[in-house]
């Protein structure tokens, strides 16, 4: 039905009525066989009739009106009421489908049914009851059609707002995803930068105490190094508290910084959950990981704790899967595969949610990119970490320059 609406669409009135002025004109002249030509009368109700189409084709009400009073006249004035009638039949057609209002529908549809059963006054019974059955096609028909085109421009409209407040709420939830995955790194950056500091920190009060008969100026340096970490820690955890949400954060396993040595074993832990989930996990991990820094260790493991939960909400129970993490010239190259085969728990929803968004998120701070897709019966997703760029160190003063202030 969406063919009608392009059909008779607002913006090609003048074509339509066009295209009825130049078929009328054809009736006219070379479509009454067995009669004489049209008559002059004839062609003064019939010119008329189309010149008024065309002027008025934007405006439908008034030219129902103007129709319907040419189609009065006709009646009695000429016997062959073709033009006018399908004249006025077409402009309730067109007030039909573009009226703003209901009520005037019914009010032009009633105007043209009263103007038909006027030529039916004085008529024989059988005459009447003809002209009654007549008015199916010169009144029912063009606005059952009117009103079918109506409703189709309308179940489009509200398809296509539909549509649009759909992919408006997928980019606000994708936002918000890739918005709540940038807070989770934050809280991580904090703790892998507050560890350091606070490792530093200690390793210069410690050596303050340790080395005795300092030169005044090596302790106060020593000294100012150890306020300035102090006080960065304390910076970092007031800053921070703007993306921490106690009751949500306490407890995570996910949130909290590890040491680069223990990534291998949260790893085991994240694939030993996965089979507690029923979830067959065969897991390859190079033991090099161990050797990571931080920030790319603890994206591996989150990248690792949601492939594997997808694998158990989409995949289902008894599934097979298989974890490969391995370093390669110092990028990290991982994947997660699963056959799809186990049985889909109850009450799991399919799709709907943002972990790839997540993970990819993740993925693209640390400068590579994820690829996630099905392969054969089941899904893949992997990516590679480029190796991490070390800090240019800053160059030593040579002997006898000054210092910048």
């Amino acid at each position: 039905m969406a063919w009608l609406g392009r059909l008779f669409d607002a913006r090609d009135t003048l074509a339509r009525i066009l295209l009825l002025d130049l078929s009328g004109v054809g009736y006219l002249v070379v479509g009454v066989h067995g009669r004489p030509g049209p008559t002059g009368t004839q062609w003064a109700l019939a010119v008329p009739a189309f010149v008024l189409a065309l002027l008025c084709h934007r405006r439908p009400l008034l030219n129902l009106i103007l129709q319907s009073a040419l189609l009065a006249a006709a009646f009695p004035l000429i016997d062959d009421v073709m033009i006018n009638q399908v004249g006025a039949s077409w402009a309730l057609l067109e007030l039909t489908m573009r009226a703003a209002r209901p009520r005037t529908v019914w009010v032009g549809a009633g105007l043209l049914a009263v103007v038909d059963l006027t030529n039916l006054v004085g008529e024989p019974v059988r005459t009447a009851l003809t002209g009654l059955f007549g008015l199916a096609v010169t009144v029912c028909l063009p606005l059952l059609l009117g009103l079918v085109v109506r409703t189709t421009r309308e179940l489009s409209r509200q398809a296509e707002e539909r549509a649009e407040a759909e992919r408006r709420r997928r980019e606000s939830e994708s936002r918000a995803a890739r918005a709540d995955e940038r807070g989770a790194i934050a809280r991580e950056l904090h703790d892998v930068l507050a560890h350091h500091v606070a490792s530093m920190v200690l390793r210069v009060g410690v050596a303050r105490h340790v080395l005795p008969g300092l030169d005044p100026r090596v302790g106060a340096v020593f000294d100012d190094v150890h306020a300035t970490g102090t006080a960065a820690l304390t910076d970092l955890r007031r800053l921070v508290a703007v993306l921490r949400d106690p009751d949500g954060v306490r407890g995570d396993a996910a949130l909290t910084a590890i040491e680069p040595s223990a990534l291998p074993s949260a790893l085991g832990a994240a694939v030993d959950r996965a089979r507690q989930a029923g979830v067959v996990v065969e897991a390859d991990v190079d033991p090099a990981v161990g050797a990571l820094d931080a920030v790319r260790g603890q994206a591996v493991l989150r990248l690792t704790q949601e492939a594997l939960t997808n694998v158990a909400k989409h995949a289902g129970a008894a599934a097979r899967a298989r974890l490969t993490v391995s370093v390669e010239d110092g990028a990290v190259h991982w994947a997660v595969t699963d056959d799809g085969r186990g049985a889909a728990p109850a009450g799991v929803p399919s799709g709907g949610g943002h972990g790839i968004v997540g993970m990819r998120e993740r993925v693209e701070v640390l400068g590579g990119r994820l690829e996630a897709g099905p392969t054969g019966s089941g899904w893949r997703v992997r990516t590679v970490l480029p190796a991490a760029v070390p800090a240019p160190d800053t160059p030593r003063p040579r002997a006898g320059t000054p210092e910048p202030a």
